[in-house]
């Protein structure tokens, strides 16, 4: 298997004494996992930072196998780093894109999507410009794996499920007045609806 594609970080977790195993989004191939050698070394570590554009080249002589990936900067990130708000988005995109997609499964619309956020967040002098994206990109991304969510559901299935919860627990003889009991301690519905 050979292949050389553009790719953003999505993952890096240290392997050895000086390798690490990287995660990126191409946008043909999906996810793509590689071994790279010397990973960890000061001069690739500012390199092998979730959100940063590489180019990369993975090499392995059967599917199965772990390929070895080589890797030339691309359009780098790192910088956002150092702005809490902005690593924390970056951080979390990266990780719930990584958790939530298969590898080798290609996602054109998803690697467009999360370069785009990726963007947007280092353009945007406050979270107040990449928020709603972020959200988007969530929706899109959970739509993409097979979850679909309503508008306003979430909340309305939240404040359903207390009543339900206290209506089983008065049926069961728990806590009196509409509370329940959570690991033996009572809580009031006053505490619920917080």
């Amino acid at each position: 298997m050979h292949r050389v594609a553009p790719a953003i970080i999505l993952s890096v977790r240290p392997h050895g004494e000086h390798g690490a195993i990287v995660r990126a989004l191409t946008r043909e191939d999906g996810v793509q996992p590689g071994y790279v050698r010397g990973g960890r070394s000061r001069a690739l570590r500012p390199v092998l930072q979730p959100g940063n554009g590489i180019i990369g080249e993975w090499r392995a002589r059967t599917v199965e196998q772990l390929a070895a990936l080589t890797i030339e900067p691309g359009h780098s990130r790192a910088g956002l780093h150092g702005e809490p708000l902005a690593a924390a988005g970056i951080e979390w995109l990266c990780a719930l894109t990584a958790a939530a997609l298969p590898e080798e499964q290609p996602y054109p619309v998803l690697y467009d999507a999360l370069d785009a956020v990726l963007t947007a967040i280092e353009s945007a002098p406050s979270a107040r410009g990449w928020a709603g994206a972020l959200v988007r990109y969530e929706l899109l991304l959970l739509g993409a794996v097979g979850v679909r969510a309503r508008s306003g559901a979430v909340h309305r299935h939240r404040r359903d499920d207390r009543s339900r919860l206290c209506q089983s627990q008065e049926r069961r003889g728990g806590v009196g007045g509409g509370g329940v009991r959570v690991r033996g301690a009572a809580v009031s519905p006053a505490a619920l609806s917080a």
